[in-house]
């Protein structure tokens, strides 16, 4: 239970540090593959990808999520043995730890701070990255557990 938390503190730890940094530095585009992938600021009110829903039903969907997601995550780690536990703790730590940075981050003014702009995919950020890595590893570690258990 004490690794949970400690992936789950640096995860939203790295996501809020670049925040604090692309609020202070980034004034314009940085191209790193031309026009194709840099670092852009932009601001979203929404959720995954700017989807947007009423500002109530929003925070509650957000807020909903999250717990779901801790709830899960205690769940499902309590009965595993290692090395399934790790991958799927990990999993778990880091959509934790990009959802809470992202509340974190739309506290103040109800927008989250994306910046890594590739091809025409919308802008997002670390926060993001880390919870769209976690869900992949969880449907890797899926895959893999049903190929073994067959």
């Amino acid at each position: 239970m004490r690794l949970l938390w400690s992936i789950t503190a640096a995860a939203a730890g790295v996501s809020l540090l670049a925040k604090v940094l692309v609020d202070r530095f980034l004034m314009n585009r940085i191209p790193i593959i031309g026009s194709f992938a840099g670092l852009q600021y932009s601001l979203n009110p929404g959720v995954a990808f700017g989807i947007r829903f009423p500002p109530f039903i929003q925070e509650l969907l957000i807020g909903a999520a999250l717990l779901a997601v801790l709830w899960l995550a205690i769940r499902s780690t309590r009965s595993l043995l290692p090395p399934s536990y790790q991958l799927r703790a990990t999993s778990y730590e880091l959509i934790l730890g990009g959802g809470i940075a992202n509340i974190i981050d739309r506290l103040p003014d109800g927008v989250v701070t994306d910046y890594f702009q590739i091809g025409t995919f919308p802008v997002f950020n670390v926060a993001d990255s880390c919870i769209s890595i976690g869900v992949l590893m969880l449907l890797m570690e899926m895959l893999v557990w049903r190929r073994c258990k067959t």
